[in-house]
Parts: structure tokens; C-alpha cells; sequence
């Protein structure tokens, strides 16, 4: 009888947070069609901003479809901003794979309103689930992985995929509290890149474009295709490029930032200088840099971001 195929993720141990529903859930199974042990952690609570009686069905019913299909998965109901309970949901990969080699973060709220409206606790939530969440997931998997690599004496099997979003990249008037978040989740992933190259981890970081319902808003009003037509925007468009990045094909791949939907992956570079200006004198002054400055800003717009639609390259219905 002729043997299965190895997969990439064969013999694998993987978290994925969020992953009860929309891209978490996509993201989970992908992995698991790729051969990765499965911990689904989702919270569960109903509203996409945090709200609701938190559950464990979501996570359980993910588990139980990657289990249907042959795989491994165990069910997690934890909030990833809460310290412990993410020391937990590592120590969970641990105790029931014996280790963790992969780490995707994908947990969030939206609480929107434009920044001169917006709350300190609308603001917090925010933060904490997004940025604080990534942080408390990555720093129990750092520790292990450390701990291993140390004990090996060698470089072990690690690979962190993180999710940022275009708000952080284009702006976004009525979310401050999650472009700002995101944008802090692109810094926490280059730096533990760097931080953690040695021990054999890489950390990216995706800004997926997907029709969930934490994007609802964004999506209403642009055309969704017909039945039996592709949908670029759905979360099972973006889970391949994760399950790349989780992979030993992207061992050289690391820092990086990179947008994804259906049919398109984009490298982001990281920022570059645009204009360089040297001062006359010693120092500058107001009234050169005034004369420097102002030319140079003169007629441009006063919001260089890109619109909405060039972005996501989608005509409103």
C-alpha cells in the first residue's frame, strides 16, 4: 500500500488565537491540512468588540472539524491579553504535543470612533487584546523556544506569524486605537526577529485583506462576486501564505511584512528616506527649514495615503 505523502507541517505543534471563527478558523485548518498539531484558542465572545458571554464553542467546534478531517487539534477558551491565561495556552501546546513550533496570533477586537470621540477604555480594550495579546503569546513561546535552543545547544524549530493590518499602513480616521495597535504588532515582530534569529525562530507579520466580520465595515458597499465565483476576499485566501511563512520553506524569511488576499501577495519594504535636506549653517533654523520645507510640501496632498478602492483593488456595488 503505497505510503501518504509528507506534508510540511508533519510532526509539527501549533497555536493559533482567534482562531474560532473567520481567518483564525481558516488559518487553523490550513495548518492542519498541512500536518501541524492544532491548540485552537478562542475566547468566544459574540461581538466583534469583545462584548458577550465568553464560550467555548467556537474553539471546540474548529478543533472538532480538524479531527473530523484526521488531524490533531485540542480546543482552548483563554484571553490572550490576560498573562496567565497565555502562559497557559503555551503550557497546553506543551503538555499535549510535547513543544511548540509554531505561533500564530490573530486575536482582536474593534471598538471604532474617530480619535477626538473615542474613549480611554475604548482606546485600552484595544490595545490590550491587539498589542498586549501578541506580546503575552510571544514572550511564553520565546521562553520555550530559548530553553530548548539552550539545552540542545543548538538552534531549534520556531516560527512566529503575526497580524497587522492596513490601518497601520494607510491610515484609518475611525480607528486610532486599532491602527495604532497594529502598527505596534509590525514593531513587536521586526524586533523579535531580531531577537530571536539565533535560537532558529522567525517572526513575520501579514495585513491580510479578508471579508470577516471584524471587517464588515470596510467591505460594505464593494461588490461580492456571484455565486460560483471566486472570492478574493475570503479568509481561505490568506491561510496559504500562512502556512508558508510556518513552514520550513521560509526559514530565510524573516521581518518581514507582507499583505495578502486572494491571488496577491505584497512585500512591504520598510520605510524609506523620500528627501534628505542639509543645513547651510551649523544648525537649522525655523526660518530655513521654513524655506526648505515649505517648497517641498507645496502642492502636495495633504494626506499621501492611497484610497480605499486602488488598495484593495475591489468597485463598489
Amino acid at each position: 500500500m503505497a505510503q501518504p505523502l509528507p506534508r510540511p507541517l508533519d510532526g509539527l505543534a501549533a497555536i493559533v488565537t482567534g482562531a474560532g471563527r473567520g481567518l483564525g478558523r481558516a488559518e487553523a485548518l490550513e495548518l492542519a491540512r498541512l500536518g501541524a498539531s492544532v491548540v485552537v484558542n478562542d475566547f468566544g465572545k459574540t461581538g466583534r468588540d469583545g462584548s458577550g458571554e465568553a464560550s467555548a464553542t467556537p474553539a471546540e467546534e474548529v478543533a472538532a472539524e480538524i479531527r473530523a478531517a484526521g488531524g490533531q487539534a485540542v480546543a482552548h477558551l483563554g484571553d490572550v491579553a490576560d498573562h496567565e491565561q497565555a502562559r497557559g495556552l503555551v503550557q497546553l501546546a506543551v503538555d499535549t504535543y510535547g513543544k511548540l513550533d509554531i505561533l500564530v496570533n490573530n486575536a482582536g477586537i474593534l471598538r471604532d470612533r474617530m480619535i477626538f470621540s473615542m474613549s480611554e477604555s475604548e482606546w485600552d480594550s484595544v490595545i490590550h487584546v491587539h498589542l498586549k495579546g501578541h506580546f503575552n503569546t510571544t514572550h511564553f513561546a520565546s521562553v520555550h523556544w530559548r530553553e530548548r535552543s539552550k539545552a540542545a545547544g543548538e538552534p531549534v524549530y520556531g516560527r512566529i506569524v503575526n497580524t497587522s493590518s492596513e490601518a497601520f499602513l494607510a491610515g484609518s480616521a475611525g480607528q486610532p486605537n486599532y491602527a495604532a495597535a497594529k502598527g505596534g504588532i509590525v514593531g513587536l515582530t521586526t524586533s523579535s526577529a531580531l531577537a530571536l534569529g539565533k535560537y532558529g525562530v522567525t517572526a513575520n507579520v501579514i495585513c491580510p485583506r479578508a471579508r470577516t466580520r471584524m471587517t464588515e465595515d470596510v467591505f460594505a458597499g464593494f461588490q461580492e462576486p456571484d455565486a460560483g465565483e471566486l472570492d478574493a476576499l475570503a479568509p481561505e485566501h490568506v491561510a496559504p501564505l500562512v502556512g508558508y511563512l510556518a513552514s520550513p520553506a521560509a526559514a530565510g524569511v524573516n521581518g518581514q511584512l507582507l499583505v495578502v488576499h486572494g491571488g496577491m501577495v505584497a512585500v512591504v519594504e520598510r520605510p524609506k528616506v523620500a528627501a534628505k535636506f542639509d543645513t547651510a549653517k551649523d544648525v537649522f533654523t525655523y526660518e530655513e527649514l521654513d524655506g526648505v520645507l515649505s517648497p517641498y510640501y507645496a502642492g502636495r496632498p495633504a494626506n499621501e495615503t492611497f484610497a480605499a478602492a486602488e488598495v484593495l483593488g475591489l468597485k463598489r456595488g
